[in-house]
């Protein structure tokens, strides 16, 4: 089988909102979530910035299922209520076996990690919370929206760290084509502010100490944010069936991996991604008018997307929008390219391209229309979403209009 697959609900919460509405309004303005981060988890680490979400919204996520999640599956689960609410969904004993999710996810429950650290070896205590293991593996995000939304489909947590959502999101793709399922929901989430993921980064040196400029010849480093964003996903004949509406097409997918090193960026394997989502999509390179760049705001992922966005789009790489939200939203790992999707498709249904903020000087290897600082009114039939991840994973989605 080989089914058309849409999106007719979309769900997320990140510093610049705790709605999918609110963090288009601050992607669309140009509003950077980036500060201080409050986070007591964070044990001492003043002066961190990142884009932090000050407050969680109201919800009604079971209590008892409440002290067996860990801050990353909360985030999942808010965001796929929101989409299956926007898609006017619900799945029941006839149908809940034809609905799935897919959660991608960077680093998991190292909230829950941390405190078992802080308890036994630093502390006194001579047992742990008994949800530890559940609260921490990857995979729970996945299982938490299962058993919220009671899907019984295929359901499976993503793990390649910050491709993951993108990941998610063509899996969930695979099992609609492949007719394992009829509806997928799919996104990603990450809780990244605890005391040893910050330190993990700090000591890469890739961490800007101000704010995240992509692209911009001053840019310093990427900035840490948390969040989640989710999709409902459905074949287009069941979302036809039902008279629901469909926000954008996900046209086509590209994977690759670059095979070189752990942590350094390559240009051939984002190419061959980029080409392979294309050629996915029947696409050709000048029908993208608008493409959101993994855009992390370190030298050497700018000046190597560049590159591979010259080599795959030749000339048209002048005339097409650029721009990277992770300067207003900063970089949500797991969860980054899950928000970044809902702006791929909102810069479809508005036909405004976001812009990237705090952009402030040309640097002569990043020459493209990078949108900076301002939205730009234009048709968006077309948009692509690239996610780049350490390691050389590479996952660009294709949206269209329908």
């Amino acid at each position: 089988m080989d089914r058309r697959v849409v999106i007719t609900g979309l769900g997320g919460l990140c510093g610049l909102g705790t709605d999918a509405a609110s963090i288009w309004t601050g992607m669309r303005e140009g509003r950077s979530a980036i500060g201080p981060i409050v986070n007591p988890l964070l044990h001492g680490l003043e002066g961190t910035i990142g884009a932090e979400i000050k407050k969680l919204p109201e919800h009604d996520v079971d209590r008892r299922q409440l002290l067996s999640m860990d801050r990353f599956s909360l985030l999942a689960v808010v965001a796929a209520r929101e989409a299956m609410l926007q898609a006017g969904l619900s799945c029941d004993e006839g149908n809940a076996h034809r609905f799935g999710a897919t959660v991608g996810v960077g680093f998991g429950g190292y909230d829950a990690t941390e405190k078992a650290y802080r308890a036994l070896l630093l502390g006194s205590a001579t047992r742990i919370d008994l949800f530890t293991g559940v609260k921490a593996m990857p995979s729970a995000a996945a299982c938490h929206v299962s058993m919220s939304l009671g899907l019984r489909g295929p359901v499976f947590g993503v793990t390649s760290a910050c491709a993951s959502a993108n990941h998610a999101i063509a899996s969930a793709v695979d099992q609609i084509r492949s007719g394992r399922a009829d509806v997928m929901l799919a996104g990603g989430s990450d809780a990244p502010f605890v005391f040893i993921v910050v330190k993990a980064w700090e000591v890469m040196r890739v961490l800007a100490p101000d704010t995240c400029r992509p692209f911009s010849a001053d840019r310093k480093g990427l900035v840490l944010g948390e969040g989640a964003g989710m999709a409902v996903l459905e074949s287009y004949d069941h979302a036809a069936a039902r008279g629901a509406t469909i926000l954008a097409e996900v046209a086509g997918v590209g994977l690759s991996a670059d095979a070189f090193h752990i942590a350094a960026p390559a240009v051939h394997g984002p190419e061959a991604a980029m080409r392979a989502c294309l050629a996915d999509a029947g696409l050709n390179p000048e029908d993208v008018e608008y493409l959101n760049a993994h855009g992390t705001g370190t030298k050497a992922n700018d000046q190597m997307e560049t590159a591979a966005i010259r080599r795959v789009f030749g000339d048209h790489a002048y005339s097409m929008s650029v721009s990277s939200t992770k300067s207003t939203h900063a970089h949500c790992l797991g969860a980054a390219s899950a928000l970044e999707m809902i702006a791929c498709v909102m810069a479809i249904q508005e036909g405004v391209v976001p812009p990237t903020a705090n952009y402030r000087e040309p640097d002569p290897d990043c020459d493209l229309d990078v949108t900076p600082n301002v939205p730009r009114e234009r048709k968006v039939r077309v948009a692509m979403s690239n996610a780049f991840a350490m390691g050389g994973m590479n996952a660009v989605l294709a949206f269209k209009q329908v």
